[in-house]
């Protein structure tokens, strides 16, 4: 009897296509928070930021965006898996575990950088749009608060951030720009790969805000409270005790899109950087003073255009405004999160207006102080980087209470952070608080 005819290869391929497929419809699927909090974190403070950074220190602070991936994924990934397994935002853990002085300081903390960040984002989408329309600035800040609160308010987050992550695409002009430009590949991998690091309040000051911009309070906050709000809308279960019953490859698929969101954000901070630098620190422009000067990054990408000035800037326009009034509902968000479980109020943007007033509030609040900041006289560009300061400041505490909770097994279960999960947590909570460390000894000695 002679063996079975062995399939082709034309035959096996056509068999493992249905499996490739289901590999990347199961990708697609669990993008949620992670992904969201990922193209929050690129937000204007993190452009403006990584921008002067270019400007300023060339390829000097390259390697930042790649040793800061397992820092940010670490605390993430565990601020992701507090919520998911609790089922409580991370205040409310904090409120249910700690004392209330450590919950006062903390929702603090977060409420004050978020007010910060949300005045800084708001004047930067204001100035960028001026940049392409003829309208007065206060104006268009104006505008851009009253339109983040009514699409927050009336208009499921959900199905708004959907269209401007389109606009967030702008950002791909970026790394489309350093690829079409003769670049100094040998000096660039050198910079990413070999630390560079300058004790003077300059450098410290940036790479503060670097971390700051990158690994920011409210992330862990918002990234809670969003995995919280991925169960209510999935209908998870709870048990006797009020905790969620998770389905099995749950928390792998929340994995999934922590890391998806955060290995994009680091690797768009690379491109700024490496942009910024290769042309406007080689060209001998080291400080940005508006978004007019940030948007000449990009002139390369359009130098055939009949305007290219002109082009760049709309460009750069649509991704500080896309990613700007992605932000700011994430930023206002959060605060109302950890302030609103801290008194115990009812929140989430799952609830109506009519019945999650506080929460609502405290997004409004917080939204009309931080426009009330444009008003003040402070340059924009300059407001950016000097919140991302602040909160390389504030996540410093915030850290600490973060690495606390994950490392509790009578909080977390088995769901506590594992080995590397604790190791990576405490060391992001040790490097930032040496940054921190470093920035103020310096500017104390230069008195």
């Amino acid at each position: 009897m002679s063996d079975p005819p062995r399939p082709t290869q034309e035959a096996e391929a056509e068999a493992a296509a249905p499996a490739r497929r289901r590999d990347w419809l199961r990708v697609f699927k669990v993008l949620g928070p992670g992904l969201v909090t990922g193209a929050a974190d690129d937000d204007p403070s993190g452009i403006a930021t990584y921008s002067q950074t270019g400007a300023q220190f060339g390829y000097g602070q390259l390697w930042t965006a790649l040793y800061q991936i397992p820092l940010l994924l670490a605390v993430q990934e565990a601020c992701a898996r507090i919520g998911a397994v609790t089922g409580q935002g991370l205040a409310g853990v904090i409120k249910q575990h700690y004392s209330r002085s450590v919950v006062i300081v903390t929702v603090l903390l977060v409420v004050a950088a978020n007010t910060i960040n949300i005045g800084a984002d708001i004047g930067a989408v204001a100035e960028a749009a001026a940049l392409v329309v003829d309208l007065p600035v206060w104006l268009l800040a104006v505008a851009t608060a009253l339109a983040v609160l009514l699409l927050e308010v009336f208009v499921s987050y959900r199905i708004y951030a959907k269209f401007l992550k389109w606009l967030a695409l702008a950002l791909l002009a970026y790394p489309a720009t350093a690829l079409i430009i003769d670049q100094p590949w040998p000096e660039i991998l050198y910079a990413t790969f070999v630390p560079h690091i300058e004790f003077t309040a300059s450098f410290l000051f940036i790479i503060t805000g670097v971390f700051g911009t990158s690994i920011s309070p409210y992330m862990f906050f918002w990234q809670a409270s969003q995995e919280v709000e991925e169960e209510l809308d999935h209908g998870v279960p709870s048990d006797e005790a009020g905790r969620p019953r998770l389905p099995e490859g749950y928390l792998a698929d929340m994995r999934l899109d922590v890391t998806l969101g955060m290995v994009a954000a680091e690797l768009v901070q690379w491109f700024i950087i490496m942009t910024t630098a290769s042309v406007l620190f080689r060209n001998g422009v080291n400080d940005i003073q508006t978004a007019a000067d940030a948007a000449r990054a990009l002139e390369p990408l359009v130098q055939s255009f009949p305007n290219a000035g002109q082009a760049a800037k709309l460009i750069f326009a649509a991704g500080v405004i896309g990613l700007g009034l992605l932000a700011i509902p994430v930023l206002a968000g959060s605060a109302a999160y950890a302030l609103s479980e801290a008194l115990g109020w009812k929140e989430g943007l799952s609830n109506r207006l009519g019945d999650a007033r506080g929460f609502y509030g405290v997004i409004a609040v917080s939204t009309l102080i931080g426009l009330g900041l444009n008003f003040v006289g402070i340059n924009p560009m300059k407001a950016l980087v000097f919140t991302a300061v602040f909160n390389g400041i504030a996540a410093v505490p915030l850290l600490f209470v973060v690495a606390r909770i994950n490392s509790r097994s009578d909080i977390l279960g088995a769901a506590r952070g594992g080995p590397w999960s604790r190791l990576f947590v405490w060391l992001t909570f040790g490097v930032m608080a040496l940054s921190a460390a470093g920035l103020f000894y310096t500017l104390a000695a230069q008195r």
